[in-house]
């Protein structure tokens, strides 16, 4: 079947499976060389092919796209080998790509980097050569010095440098005598990859005679053990696992010369022991942003790198938290702190001590910053005329005002140098997404996908419930007549912080229209906690992440009284992964008035097991609030937490190779069930993930969660 073509003769969660979500051959990761010569990026062969290969469109030739980087070519067909630290970093990242799945350039685009089977590569942009340097492996996360120079590298938990040229090896820090297995150099901890979005741990200097690189030692840390009880003859996995109320890592940030200088960056690590973010530009002193550990206190650290010293630029305070976002803190060129803060109930862009934007606007990230305008991500705010559900733009933000620069409805992004940008859209009427090349906003260039489309289309109403205003998807059968009468129902959410379901792009509604194909009206609710709309709707879910049910439920049965949907109320079912797995089991247990059944992927049940960052983030620290986690929790060391009657049937799914949500949850949830007699299912998934990656059990998993949902539910 070439690629582009509707999957008719494949079922779809075969398809689904096999394209990664119809993911794979989507061009990504796009970098724009600063004299607007080219853009290079990341593309599989073909929808089904997840191994990534690192591509180059040259516009100064005449917009051809050509391989700068084939991992076919370069391992000569052999299978890819990653190392632990490896798998672990891309678990974090979810990336369930093969082959190069990132890479790094110098400053000028010229000269590119990667890892390969932990083989360190790098790619002659202009040239269209690449060659493997001679480096001691497993390399992890290499990246050329600005000047293209020097490449440094992750090995062994030691922070490495080499030539460009292959010459001059060494390392620059390395775990100390007797802390090999604990200390790490140039690697992000846990919480920090999986709770802040930083996933690196070493940064260059503009000049690139040194670097930035923080020092992990997780000897704090609990450890916890991963088995397979499918293969009892392998050893358990350790783990240092931070969990809510224990010990994190201890961080650390140091700036190493390439003439071997070191010198300790100094802050109050007692009080603000996270390091969230690091930034270093040519435009200004190093940059850090510090979080206390109830990040309700953050401060924003100029560094000067010849003694360590650090000197106070900004502080904010916030009585819930202080989220962090993509982009920034950084420097503009003339020297201003620019970052995202909440002020006077909106969430906008701040240029020094000037807000850039007001309410009308919901600032998510911050794309590129020159000296005449900032680039950022932003949704509807508060006081916009228009709600624009599940809408995000690419906006143009200066002095004097505020542009659109997408136009089309739909879910945008963009990466901007040299004149040029690349604008990523995704839109509710096709499938994938377009990417466009623009210079002075006309467009010069596409770059191709070579995607897969689904053989089925989405029929979503995107629309609001309640007096809360709740934003919601409503998925109704392809082939579905007024007619037939009402529908059972499913409803289909992540509903949590940081995962927003409910946008204006075809791609996220697949999977629920597969379900609506099966025979259900399908609703998608993103109730407070969700991102994108306001930082109080954020926000309200502090101490009390059951308010994530309520609006479930208001969100269904508002739609119910429209009398615009066809919902059968007798027959309501709910599922769910990761947060929306906790919040599935949540609603059979406490809500069974409302819902008659619930499958529960990977449910996080007791929050004391949960990672630090996060679940301190929204409930404090489960020894200083131990009733306030108790109320939250599925299970508590008493048993089921304000499970109410009648019983109704759960299935639990969970990957027993997951080391983030750990399978400890579903076991604990499945115990206590069974102690009061409720009826429910475990599917435990031998060497599965969290990502829940494997192509098999994704494709079977869609089919066993329609059989056990009908089947409870009473429908043929």
């Amino acid at each position: 079947m070439p690629d582009g073509s509707p999957a008719r003769r494949v079922s779809f969660p075969r398809e689904n499976a096999r394209t990664q979500r119809f993911t794979l051959g989507a061009p990504r990761a796009f970098t724009v060389a600063p004299d607007g010569s080219r853009v290079v990026f990341l593309r599989s062969s073909s929808g089904t092919d997840p191994v990534g290969a690192l591509w180059v469109l040259d516009l100064a030739g005449g917009a051809v796209e050509r391989v700068a980087a084939d991992p076919g070519v370069l391992l000569g067909g052999a299978a890819e080998r990653l190392s632990p630290r490896e798998r672990a970093r891309r678990e974090r990242s979810r990336q369930g790509g093969a082959g190069i799945v990132e890479y790094a350039t110098d400053a000028a685009v010229e000269l590119a980097a990667f890892a390969l089977s932990g083989r360190l590569y790098t790619a002659e942009l202009r040239a269209g050569t690449t060659r493997r340097l001679p480096a001691r492996g497993p390399v992890i996360d290499p990246r050329p010095s600005p000047d293209g120079r020097h490449v440094a590298y992750v090995s062994g938990g030691a922070l490495r440098v080499t030539g460009a040229d292959g010459e001059g090896d060494r390392a620059l820090a390395e775990p100390e005598s007797g802390h090999a297995e604990t200390v790490t150099y140039g690697l992000a901890e846990h919480v920090a990859a999986e709770s802040m979005a930083r996933h690196r741990g070493f940064w260059w200097s503009p000049d690139s005679d040194r670097l930035l690189v923080a020092r992990v030692d997780d000897a704090p840390v609990e450890r916890w053990w991963i088995a397979d009880p499918a293969h009892p003859d392998r050893e358990p996995v350790k783990v240092a696992y931070p969990a809510a109320g224990t010990a994190n890592a201890d961080v650390r940030l140091f700036v190493l010369g390439l003439d071997g200088s070191r010198t300790e960056v100094v802050w109050d690590r007692v009080r603000h022991p996270y390091l969230a973010r690091v930034h270093w530009s040519a435009e200004s002193a190093p940059l850090v942003l510090v979080q206390s550990r109830d990040q309700r206190s953050q401060s924003y650290l100029a560094v000067n790198p010849e003694d360590g010293s650090t000197r106070m630029v900004h502080a904010e305070e916030d009585a819930d938290w202080l989220e962090l976002f993509p982009g920034v803190p950084c420097w503009s060129p003339s020297g201003k702190l620019v970052r995202i803060v909440d002020e006077g109930g909106a969430r906008v862009l701040a240029w020094g001590e000037r807000p850039l934007t007001g309410a009308q606007l919901h600032v998510r990230a911050v794309l590129d910053v020159t000296e005449e305008d900032i680039l950022v991500s932003a949704s509807a705010g508060a006081a916009a005329a228009d709600p624009e559900i599940g809408e995000v733009h690419v906006y143009r933000v200066n002095e004097l005002g505020v542009e659109r620069l997408s136009r089309e409805p739909g879910v945008h992004s963009a990466v901007r140098a040299g004149g040029l940008t690349v604008l990523v859209s995704a839109a509710l009427d096709r499938p994938g997404a377009r990417v466009q090349v623009l210079r002075d906003g006309k467009r010069v260039a596409t770059v191709a996908s070579h995607a897969r489309r689904p053989g089925l289309t989405p029929r979503v109403t995107l629309t609001e419930g309640g007096t809360r205003r709740i934003p919601c998807a409503v998925l109704l059968p392809t082939e579905y007549k007024a007619a037939d009468g009402p529908l059972p129902v499913l409803l289909d959410p992540y509903g949590g912080p940081r995962g927003q379901r409910v946008q204006c792009a075809q791609g996220v509604f697949l999977t629920s229209q597969w379900f609506a194909d099966q025979g259900f009206a399908v609703i998608v609710a993103d109730g407070r906690g969700t991102p994108g709309r306001s930082p109080a709707w954020e926000k309200s879910i502090r101490n009390d992440l059951t308010v994530t049910l309520d609006d479930q439920v208001d969100a269904l049965h508002s739609l119910a009284a429209t009398g615009e949907y066809p919902l059968d109320l007798d027959r309501v079912a709910i599922r769910g992964s990761s947060y929306g797995g906790y919040l599935a089991a949540m609603a059979a247990l406490r809500r069974p008035d409302v819902f008659h059944a619930a499958v529960a992927i990977a449910p996080v049940s007791d929050l004391r097991l949960y990672d630090t960052h996060y679940e301190e983030r929204y409930l404090g620290d489960p020894t200083r609030n131990p009733q306030t986690y108790r109320h939250n929790s599925l299970v508590w060391d008493d048993g089921l937490v304000d499970a109410a009657e009648p019983h109704r049937p759960m299935l639990i799914v969970h990957g027993l190779a997951d080391d983030n949500v750990v399978v400890a949850h579903s076991l604990r949830l499945s115990s206590a069930l069974l102690a009061e007699g409720r009826p429910h299912e475990v599917l435990p998934l031998s060497g599965v993930t969290h990502m829940m990656a494997h192509e098999r059990v994704a494709e079977n998993l869609l089919d066993l969660q329609v059989g056990f949902l009908k089947r409870s539910l009473g429908l043929a």
